[in-house]
């Protein structure tokens, strides 16, 4: 089996069988084309039945000189789920990777905004331009719904019930969910659409995509970044912040004012408790009002 035939494989099972995004397939693709690249590099001639633990130790050890702990454990768990599919695939008999540990790299908490952070950052947008509205908006349903970049910029018209006080988010793995959107949002996404976006040229492709560039086609990821990082910048914020930093202070100020910690996951979108539990660990100081609420012995 060639180097290029089992990826190829690989990504048909990450698409199909695990039904994850082109991103996340990309992601998981890279680690097995840096490993191929390095294969190539020292002319070795082993195929991905035939490489063994010590080679794939060999590598990791060269890469680990230019990456972070952080990088080092991604990258190992990539290749440990390429070569566990040619497991379960019957290509190989054991995994080179099984000996392999991860290294320390401890549990990284959010960044998060406070309410004046983001009270600051939307009223530093320029109104007086049309984008504006679209800006204010885009920051308000980021905050208001907690959504990943991508899910914003694929947000359609289609996806509002403002009826019934929901927007549907497509998320990773496009699996949808149902948010909860308040009533502010709503109105702002209702005067972008109605004021601005009614009056554009919007590219065919893009026909019920909500947020639009000024060519009026679909924003970017990049996009978004730029918009968010610029208002940092003029308001002066010290901290590095992106989209996610949104969603990050969405979860932890539900949390921080009693939300339940399920229902904070099915907003996320969050296939584990696990993973939304991360915030428990943000800021603990809401953990004693929940004991001297609710526990008997106070």
């Amino acid at each position: 089996m060639k180097w290029q035939n089992a990826l190829k494989d690989y990504q048909h099972y990450l698409r199909i069988e695990r039904g994850l995004s082109s991103n996340s397939i990309d992601s998981y693709s890279l680690d097995i084309e840096r490993l191929i690249r390095h294969l190539d590099s020292t002319e070795s001639r082993v195929s991905p039945i035939s490489i063994e633990h010590q080679q794939i130790q060999d590598y990791i050890y060269q890469s680990s000189k230019s990456l972070s702990p952080r990088s080092q454990s991604r990258l190992i768990s990539g290749l440990r789920s390429f070569f566990s599919f040619l497991v379960f695939e019957n290509y190989r008999d054991t995994n080179p990777l099984d000996l392999i540990e991860s290294p320390k790299i401890g549990r990284k908490l959010p960044d998060t905004l406070s309410v004046k952070d983001i009270d600051n950052l939307i009223n530093a947008i320029d109104l007086s331009k049309p984008q504006g509205e679209r800006n204010r908006a885009i920051l308000e349903t980021l905050y208001s719904c907690g959504l990943r970049v991508s899910e914003l910029v694929n947000l359609k018209i289609s996806d509002l019930f403002f009826d019934e006080g929901f927007i549907k988010v497509t998320g990773k793995g496009d699996k949808q969910r149902f948010v909860p959107i308040g009533t502010t949002t709503q109105k702002y996404i209702t005067i972008y659409k109605n004021e601005i976006r009614s009056h554009q040229l919007v590219d065919p492709k893009s026909k019920d995509i909500l947020f639009l560039n000024r060519r009026g086609k679909q924003l970017t990821r990049a996009m978004i970044f730029t918009i968010i990082k610029s208002l940092g910048k003029q308001i002066g914020l010290k901290k590095k912040i992106s989209p996610h930093t949104f969603r990050h202070s969405f979860a932890t100020h539900l949390l921080e004012n009693g939300a339940d910690l399920r229902a904070i996951q099915m907003m996320l979108g969050h296939e584990s408790i696990t993973t939304t539990e991360i915030y428990m660990h943000v800021d603990r100081t809401h953990l004693k009002d929940v004991l001297d609420t609710y526990h008997p012995r106070k």
